[in-house]
């Protein structure tokens, strides 16, 4: 894994991480008969930002699938070996 990434990335790395967690929790849940949803359990009494949680979880989700473009993530990218995607033309 590179370090060095712009908070940006940090971020979104964090929310994907969350996000991967809270749909697990919530697979164990369905099992186990109950709702193990933490966001919802966090955030259900406010719908809005509930619903802002979901959007910036998926934002970060998509901003993981085409990487960071940007000259810090570059870097801390040719440091570690790991050629950075190259943009499409």
């Amino acid at each position: 894994m590179c370090k060095g990434k712009c908070v940006p990335a940090m971020i979104a790395k964090t929310l994907v991480i969350v996000g991967g967690v809270n749909w697990g929790l919530v697979g164990v849940g369905m099992f186990m008969g109950s709702n193990l949803n933490l966001v919802n359990m966090i955030f259900g009494s406010m719908p809005k930002l509930e619903a802002i949680v979901y959007v910036l979880v998926g934002a970060a989700a998509v901003m993981s699938i085409f990487g960071c473009k940007c000259k810090k993530c570059g870097e801390a990218c040719a440091t570690c070996g790991v050629a950075p995607k190259e943009e499409v033309k």
